[in-house]
């Protein structure tokens, strides 16, 4: 892909060395995204590594303690289930947890946590109060995105087109016949704050309801029920101001599951997606509507779907996505002519 092309595609293409730049990366957690969270920090480790910066590690759901990273540290493995770890665990991130002192020595924290506190915007508020640089959102951009509710209040307000919905604090605050009624069928039950569709079910009948509200309570004091877009599953990462190429998400058995964005052969990615150029650039500009409406900063990932005649829904924004070897941020990325270290590195030089 030429440069005027990746221009097209709205990513400019830019480069600077971050040889000797001292990176922490924070990884893990007691998320249920900890198995992913580690794979990420990994990829990311040996991308930093391979461009000359100085490289770090830190896994706050098990130390404190900063460590130099070595290819020992590396977890490539992630479940088709997420770790169900979150009974009797102790918060993911607190302040007395990290040694702030050993962080203010590093020029920039890496932050590959997914999900609980590390995306929340509770670390985040932490690194702004010891005045540490990191990378992605800022403190209110990650409590909101992380907010399904909030996120979709605020899409609505700003005129981007969302799956309608209902908030549950608790099973009893809607029966399926009148989330039927009011939303269609089927439905999408999940948790109102995780993210890797951990929790998450497609109701097609009466008889999974009440099945599918444990599960996501399970995850979460506040759940969702969202009406089901039928359609393409698309998603559009933004990297600095500019929206990288349409990814096309085809799942093996319809939903795009847990399961499916983790196990080898479950899914196909298609990047750019094959719709038309109006389709493209409707996707395009929603991701960035959608990441300057939540106040999002560094890099991020809207997520959508696109009915059989082309109406966009954008789902949630995701502001700390998946960055592994299935991870849709660095196949769009790809897609623009930008490899996976140099990503990591422009990641790195937004936020500081």
């Amino acid at each position: 892909m030429d440069q005027a092309t990746m221009e097209t595609c709205g990513v400019r293409m830019e480069s600077a060395p971050i040889i000797g730049m001292k990176v922490l990366v924070l990884s893990g957690g007691r998320s249920a995204e900890r198995d992913v969270s580690l794979a990420s920090g990994a990829a990311v480790a040996v991308a930093l590594s391979e461009s000359g910066a100085d490289v770090f590690a830190l896994d706050p759901g098990v130390s404190p303690r900063v460590l130099a990273w070595t290819p020992q540290l590396a977890k490539e493995q992630i479940g088709t289930r997420p770790p169900d770890d979150r009974t009797g665990a102790k918060p993911t991130i607190a302040p007395s947890d990290l040694a702030l002192a050993d962080l203010k020595s590093v020029d920039v924290v890496f932050i590959a946590l997914h999900g609980g506190d590390g995306e929340n915007g509770r670390l985040q508020a932490l690194l702004d109060m010891a005045g540490i640089p990191y990378t992605g959102s800022g403190m209110l951009a990650s409590a909101l995105a992380m907010d399904k509710h909030a996120a979709k209040r605020i899409f609505v307000a700003e005129g981007i087109p969302t799956p309608d919905w209902r908030v549950l604090d608790s099973p009893d605050d809607l029966d399926y016949d009148e989330a039927a009624e009011s939303l269609g069928t089927p439905l999408i039950v999940k948790p109102n704050a995780q993210g890797s569709t951990v929790g998450l079910t497609l109701v097609e009948r009466k008889s999974q309801w009440t099945d599918a509200l444990t599960e996501a309570h399970r995850w979460d004091t506040r759940v969702l029920v969202e009406q089901f877009i039928a359609g393409r599953e698309l998603t559009v990462g933004v990297l600095g101001d500019q929206a990288m190429p349409v990814v096309e998400i085809k799942p093996k058995h319809g939903l795009y599951d847990y399961e499916c964005k983790y196990t080898d052969g479950m899914c196909e990615y298609v990047c750019p997606a094959p719709i038309t150029p109006a389709q493209t650039r409707a996707c395009q500009e929603q991701g960035l509507e959608a990441f300057r409406a939540l106040g999002c900063r560094g890099y991020a990932r809207a997520d959508f779907r696109m009915t059989n005649d082309g109406h966009v829904y954008c789902l949630e924004v995701n502001t700390l996505p998946g960055m592994t070897s299935h991870s849709l941020v660095p196949k769009a990325a790809k897609a623009a002519g930008i490899d996976f270290p140099e990503l990591v590195a422009r990641i790195c030089r937004l936020a500081v």
